[in-house]
């Protein structure tokens, strides 16, 4: 069964870390309303686009969706 990309994301967490995808992951934990069993990019794209001021841009995410594609695969 593949991994939803929050779960994914998860494996990311790093609360000692500068990366900007292990940033995300750390703050996407505290958000009780993230899509969090989504597959789906566009999903969690507008998701992300509407809803998580905590994430600065959303170069972020394509980083971190291209992460979850080739862990994916």
């Amino acid at each position: 069964m593949r991994m939803s990309f929050y779960q994914f994301l998860m494996t990311q967490r790093n609360p000692n870390s500068a990366d900007e995808v292990q940033q995300f992951a750390n703050n996407a934990f505290f958000d009780t309303t993230f899509p969090k069993h989504s597959e789906d990019f566009d999903e969690i794209s507008h998701y992300l686009e509407e809803n998580a001021d905590y994430l600065p841009s959303m170069t972020i995410f394509d980083e971190a969706w291209q992460r979850y594609i080739d862990a994916m695969n």
